[in-house]
């Protein structure tokens, strides 16, 4: 039995929601439908074959306000199995007859990105390999820009030749003048051809060192790229509109590419010719298969404002289009055959998690069909003013230490006491009430009007050290102000 390998990570799920509370705050019950899901595919995949393919996944509603970590949990738990990953919004698509994408789109753009993700990988296994290639022709570039040597230069006579010697002693005397002047002529120097060939292994040596070192970054070297005439084709197919890359080379197109010099440095060739030598090494046929395999196994599609086209049936004028949507996605999570440039895909074992605020409506708006394919339903809960504090202090990619850092390069040190990040908590769980809860989002809001003068001072401005008498100052109008509208996202 053949076994394509797949990068899933072999995480508990306790592993997994630990990796997880690294970055997000709260919402337990959702980490842990996440983590078994993923778990679960990992289970899967020890399985006979027989066996794996009875075995779907049972993908998870997500139900809870904007700002409380929906999308960001689905995107981290991507990055954890390596696994390629898109969010699409319901609202994007439109049954057929309607202006819009085809729900089918969603699963070609996650092909797309199941290659760039297998791409790199091969490139990132080939690269010692092809930086050495690279090493090698930037060698040979800068050889040939090298000045040749000149031919060595010495005063001879013409009365050396033995001819005009002889006609010199017959007519000699006949001669106005005495013996021919001197000239100085350039000569070849016959050299050994060992010799030679140990200079010039030698001159390249120093060369290769001299790029390695970085010390020849700046010179300047003339290359020839490929200029790719194949055109991107806009095609209309019965899968809907959709670019097509046509590899004319294959095809004997008459679109050739072609090849232009460019005078560029010796740090860019590096970066052209790397590419092009790893393109080389990969094959495409190969990679091609394998981003279909990982779309089908290991693939996820996060699926946001579900609630937008869940609407009561039986109803007339937008209503009817919401249903449309919700019956033209119902074949692609129940599984079916999607055609996409590269090749079929099955999108039985693809993951969905789908996501809603269901504020206007509630999951049992959504037709029956697609609610049972939703099996697994978790609410995530309103952010409190605890849980900013926390967002602030404890995730490893929190904003105050985002800004710290952005600052630290230039030379502006900024620092936040234990009271300045509970009166930031404070006043942003205080605008969320009074106005729209965006959940943690306000935070980027009550962020940036802190530092506003702070980042335009920079770099010119002073270290500052904020306290919670500080915050409560400069965020004293945000609070105040009746028209909040305006500081809403």
């Amino acid at each position: 039995m053949r076994r394509m390998s797949l990068p899933i990570e072999d995480l508990t799920p306790r592993q997994i929601v630990a990796e997880l509370d690294k970055y997000i705050v709260g919402q337990s019950a959702a980490k842990r439908a996440v983590a078994v899901a993923l778990r679960n595919r990992f289970r899967r995949q020890q399985l006979p074959a027989s066996d794996r393919a009875d075995i779907l996944p049972k993908n998870i509603l997500m139900i809870g306000p904007t700002g409380v970590g929906k999308t960001e949990i689905a995107r981290r738990l991507a990055q954890l199995a390596r696994a390629p990953f898109i969010k699409v919004e319901a609202t994007k698509f439109t049954e057929v007859g309607y202006v819009g994408r085809d729900v089918e789109s969603m699963v070609r753009d996650l092909v797309g990105v199941a290659l760039r993700l297998v791409e790199n990988e091969r490139i990132e296994a080939v690269r010692p390999l092809a930086q050495e290639r690279v090493v090698e022709r930037l060698a040979d570039l800068l050889e040939q820009d090298e000045q040749p040597e000149r031919p060595q230069r010495r005063r001879v006579s013409p009365y050396d030749n033995p001819i005009v010697r002889q006609a010199f002693e017959i007519f000699g005397q006949k001669m106005d003048d005495d013996y021919p002047e001197e000239v100085e002529v350039e000569v070849e120097v016959e050299t050994d051809p060992e010799e030679e060939a140990k200079k010039r292994a030698k001159r390249r040596k120093q060369l290769i060192r001299k790029i390695k070192a970085g010390k020849l970054d700046d010179a300047l070297v003339e290359i020839e790229t490929e200029e790719s005439s194949n055109p991107f084709v806009q095609v209309f197919s019965p899968q809907g509109l959709e670019e097509m890359g046509l590899d004319m080379s294959q095809l004997g197109s008459p679109f050739p590419s072609k090849r232009t010099e460019r005078t560029v440095t010796v740090a860019e060739a590096r970066e052209i010719l790397f590419g092009e030598e790893a393109r080389k090494m990969i094959d495409r046929q190969g990679v091609q298969r394998e981003a279909i395999h990982r779309t089908e196994q290991t693939g996820i599609i996060f699926l946001d404002e579900l609630d937008k086209v869940a609407g009561k049936q039986g109803g007339s004028g937008p209503d009817v289009s919401r249903e449309g949507v919700q019956r033209d996605l119902l074949p692609i999570i129940e599984g079916s055959t999607v055609a996409t440039k590269f090749g079929p895909v099955t999108t039985d074992h693809i993951l969905f998690i789908a996501a809603g605020a269901f504020h206007m409506a509630k999951p049992s708006d959504l037709i029956p069909e697609l609610q049972g394919r939703l099996p697994i339903r978790v609410e995530l809960e309103n952010l409190t003013e605890e849980d900013f504090r926390r967002i602030l202090r404890e995730p490893q990619n929190a904003l105050t230490k985002q800004y710290v850092k952005l600052l630290a390069t230039e030379s502006v040190e900024l620092a936040f006491t234990d009271d300045a990040l509970d009166a930031i908590a404070a006043l942003a769980a205080e605008v969320n009430s009074k106005t729209e809860n965006i959940g943690a989002r306000r935070l980027h809001t009550v962020m940036e009007k802190l530092l506003e003068e702070l980042l335009f001072d920079a770099p010119e401005a002073k270290s500052t050290t904020f306290d919670g008498k500080k915050v409560r100052a400069k965020l004293a109008e945000l609070v105040k102000d009746e028209d909040l509208s305006r500081y809403i996202l």
